[in-house]
């Protein structure tokens, strides 16, 4: 009934239906309907709830209830079975916590988070969520080392165009708010507002049509004779 409300845009009366009946269904269902629950947390931008639902469910695996006591469980993705491991569970609730974290602003709490699910099942999902927790930080260097392990294919995962996509994506930003390394450190690279402001005019004048000679070749003419020497 809740899947149906949800296909049907009411989110929200899907909610208070779980809520309100799951005492009535089985010991088995309950983590079926804790994972209709956070989608329709997500979907309704309930990131409170959400934090709240995914703490209790690191609370069931560390006291052995998920899975209902066994190490391995039976899974569907896009409509095929897998097996999914209570590692791998553990890094795929963590890593939406660390996602939560994300969406309300905790950044350092988010870092911790992400940095513990690599730890237990490393991913590119997770080291590209990661990384962008870390810019969010303004901690660049971190996150493009991070990056760059991802482009040089060091994380389980699927290298699609969605996924590399997204990297540069991440790239271009960390590139927008720091220098490439190769052009870090170099003498004179700290533009001034004076400098850019005279650059502007340069350019300004430069493709002026009535402008036959720029500025700075008159300044240079006045050097003519002791540059010839």
């Amino acid at each position: 009934m809740a899947v149906v409300m949800k296909q049907l845009d009411r989110s929200e009366e899907a909610i208070e239906a779980i809520k309100s009946f799951r005492s009535l269904s089985s010991k088995q269902a309950q983590e079926s309907l804790d994972n209709v629950l956070l989608d329709l947390f997500k979907k309704c931008g309930k990131v409170e709830e959400q934090i709240v639902l995914l703490k209790q469910k690191l609370r069931q695996i560390y006291e052995g209830k998920l899975f209902n006591g066994k190490p391995i469980k039976t899974a569907r993705s896009h409509g095929k079975k897998i097996q999914v491991t209570l590692t791998q569970e553990t890094a795929r609730v963590l890593g939406n916590l660390g996602w939560a974290y994300m969406l309300k602003g905790s950044f350092m709490a988010a870092e911790v988070v992400y940095k513990k699910a690599q730890m237990i099942y490393p991913d590119i999902n997770k080291a590209c969520n990661l990384a962008q927790c870390l810019i969010k930080q303004a901690r660049y260097d971190e996150a493009r080392y991070i990056l760059e392990d991802v482009w040089r294919g060091k994380y389980i995962g699927t290298n699609d165009a969605k996924t590399m996509n997204r990297i540069e994506e991440l790239l271009l930003e960390l590139d927008s708010k720091q220098p490439p390394p190769f052009l870090q450190n170099i003498p004179g690279l700290d533009l001034d507002d004076d400098f850019v402001n005279g650059l502007e005019q340069l350019i300004h004048e430069w493709v002026q049509p009535k402008s036959r000679r720029l500025p700075i070749f008159e300044e240079i003419s006045t050097f003519r004779d002791q540059l010839a020497c």
